[in-house]
């Protein structure tokens, strides 16, 4: 199945217990999974079985016909993709609301995975724990001045300022400053280091 199929699952599932205003907490229950697991499948950590996927669908009251409609529209293959702002996909990870995530095109390209994001980091914003993504990460400064600690090397970036890095190597951000900061983050999924 291609990443961008993947990410839309996620992204679906997701938008969709969100909009039903059910919890986490509340799916796991339903499904009987693990809290843990659906916010993995939700954050594009870990990919579900066919049965739990069913099972996450059903729960949520979807029918999975309309469920797989959407997913193909949204991944069709056209040579020109126009997006508009209000259509830009919100989400954010590992339940940390002061990084907001707007997912702007998910595009699979001769076998990679291309992620466009725009994340919005609120004032002082930290991510406390080091992170991983089966991916290789570009990150572009619009506005601000941010921290990214890869590895063990620490990066103090500011707008106009842009990092490349294997987004397998443990990470971090933070904004430094008590201003929002906005960054243009591109995922490139389907290569390995």
């Amino acid at each position: 199945m291609n990443e961008d199929v993947l990410i839309q699952i996620s992204s679906q599932l997701k938008d969709k217990r969100k909009g039903q205003g059910i919890t986490l907490q509340e799916l796991a229950n339903r499904a009987e999974v693990s809290k843990a697991l659906i916010s993995q499948i939700e954050n594009n950590r870990t990919i579900p079985s066919l049965l739990v996927l069913i099972n996450l669908i059903r729960s949520l009251g979807l029918d999975l016909n309309i469920f797989f409609d959407e997913i193909a529209k949204n991944s069709a293959n056209g040579k020109l993709v126009v997006r508009r702002k209000e259509e830009y996909q919100s989400f954010y990870k590992e339940d940390n609301n002061s990084f907001v995530y707007n997912r702007i095109l998910t595009k699979n390209i001769s076998g990679l995975t291309l992620d466009l994001v725009l994340l919005d980091l609120l004032p002082n914003a930290k991510r406390e724990n080091m992170t991983t993504t089966e991916a290789f990460e570009f990150k572009y400064i619009i506005k601000g001045e941010v921290e990214y600690i890869v590895g063990e090397e620490t990066h103090q970036l500011k707008e106009g300022d842009s990092l490349f890095f294997d987004g397998r190597v443990p990470h971090r951000s933070r904004n430094l400053r008590n201003e929002a900061a906005q960054v243009i983050v591109v995922y490139f999924f389907g290569e390995k280091a």
